[in-house]
């Protein structure tokens, strides 16, 4: 590994100097083990703590096989589905990692007793298999985490309707939290090149989800103008969110549990901020009953920012907690996206809000390639820029993810792989200097 650190940190390392590069035969990666799926059992969500499952193990270099890339992994970062794969909620991720293994002879590799974690990366190519053609060992790369097969005509209007459609590092194995990691050749994006690996590796996952949730034709089309209600405007998803409303000339309602929260939003420039702590709003009045006078009343706090107008887009992720509420304050034909459901799967909402006002209820997951790699034009530009309020080490991942398991972070929390220190890996020192105080927004709180 040691070779491979000092061909990245060096200004003149060439492609051939990559590929004659010797491979590991082992690295280290952050996994979940299968005999331990029950290890959480009987326990509320809140009290599973991912510091106990995660481990730091030597595992084995995959096989690489066509249309496939390993990459040296410089840096990743914590997304809830590493939170749920740490917990073993709603399922375990073997389960996924059994019915790939059993698409084909090549797919079985990523059925294992152990699962390497992580859809997100910042790193350097270092192998490219048979067939692979527009990228070459040393490229400097970003991955997203959409793995499909497109062996169906389904996937081809919209790749994300591949009936073989996974995220990577969360239903495939040998994911972005580990020093190697393997991806499609498919995956790989040119990494910005005025960030440092850390801050690449944070957009990923989460811009991308919430490109194709809210700009694009997919989701919401947002346009200008639009109120967008932006639950959780300042955490990994909303922060993107944000950006985007304002960056596309829309109004962003952005909801917080905290001052801090509302402050950030702010920084980036939304003026309607709504902590809902503060304001004290109690949607349920216990486990199986909502309160239709909270939702009035969330309404009639949001038209005080709109001049009296409804909301045309709710950008939605909490689930359970919220949905009725986002429901209702939807304008009569306005549109409900939702892409998670960080407080509960279960949904209740009043229908007749819903039908009667002609709304729409549009489900959105992760993005396709083209929708992902426009995300990542746009942070490359600088038009979009990373969220990452704290790094850990690869050995403190299992801390990492219970504090986002915990929601004591803001935006996203990196994680250094092969990186040995943060600050490494920019490109673009000019571009950098330019967007250097929102680059660091949210290191600065």
């Amino acid at each position: 590994m040691k070779e491979i650190l000092d061909a990245i940190q060096s200004q003149d390392s060439t492609a051939a100097d990559f590929a004659a590069l010797s491979l590991p035969e082992s690295y280290r990666a952050i996994t979940v083990h299968k005999d331990e799926t029950e290890m959480f059992a009987g326990l509320a969500t809140r009290d599973k703590d991912p510091r106990k499952s995660l481990h730091l193990d030597e595992v084995p270099v995959p096989e690489l096989g066509p249309g496939e890339a390993l990459v040296a992994v410089m840096a990743s970062s914590v997304n809830y589905n590493s939170v749920w794969t740490s917990i073993f909620e709603p399922l375990s991720t073997f389960g996924f990692l059994e019915r790939y293994g059993k698409v084909s002879e090549l797919t079985k590799r990523h059925d294992l007793p152990y699962h390497v974690i992580g859809s997100d990366l910042a790193g350097v190519v270092l192998r490219t298999g048979p067939g692979v053609n527009a990228w070459n060992p040393g490229d400097e790369v970003v991955a997203h985490c959409l793995s499909v097969e497109l062996e169906s005509s389904d996937g081809h209007n919209d790749t994300m309707l591949d009936p073989e459609q996974r995220i990577w590092g969360f239903e495939t194995n040998f994911g972005g939290l580990a020093e190697i990691a393997l991806v499609k050749s498919n995956q790989l994006m040119p990494k910005p090149k005025h960030l440092s690996w850390e801050e690449a590796a944070a957009p990923g996952l989460v811009n991308s989800t919430a490109y194709r949730q809210l700009v694009s034709r997919n989701g919401a089309g947002m346009k200008q103008g639009d109120n967008v209600l932006i639950w959780g405007a300042s955490g990994g998803l909303g922060s993107y969110a944000t950006q985007f409303a304002l960056a596309g000339g829309a109004n962003p309602i952005c909801v917080v549990s905290s001052p801090e929260k509302a402050d950030i939003c702010r920084a980036m420039g939304a003026e309607a901020v709504i902590d809902r702590n503060a304001e004290g709003y109690k949607f349920w009045k216990d486990e199986t009953t909502q309160d239709p006078k909270e939702w009035k009343r969330f309404g009639k706090r949001i038209r005080e920012f709109t001049g009296g107008e409804d909301i045309d887009i709710v950008f939605e992720h909490p689930g359970r907690e919220t949905f009725g509420a986002s429901v209702y304050v939807t304008r009569k034909g306005g549109t409900i996206t939702t892409c998670a459901s960080t407080s509960g799967y279960m949904h209740e909402y009043d229908n007749r809000y819903l039908w009667m006002s002609l709304k729409r209820i549009i489900g959105s997951h992760f993005a396709n390639y083209r929708e992902a790699w426009e995300a990542n034009r746009l942070i490359a530009k600088g038009k979009i820029h990373p969220t990452l309020s704290k790094v850990y080490s690869l050995e403190e991942t299992g801390q990492a993810a219970h504090d986002v398991h915990r929601n004591v972070h803001q935006g996203k929390v990196g994680v250094l792989a092969l990186a040995p220190r943060e600050g490494l890996g920019v490109r673009d020192q000019e571009l950098r200097e330019k967007h250097i105080d929102a680059i660091n927004r949210f290191r600065n709180v």
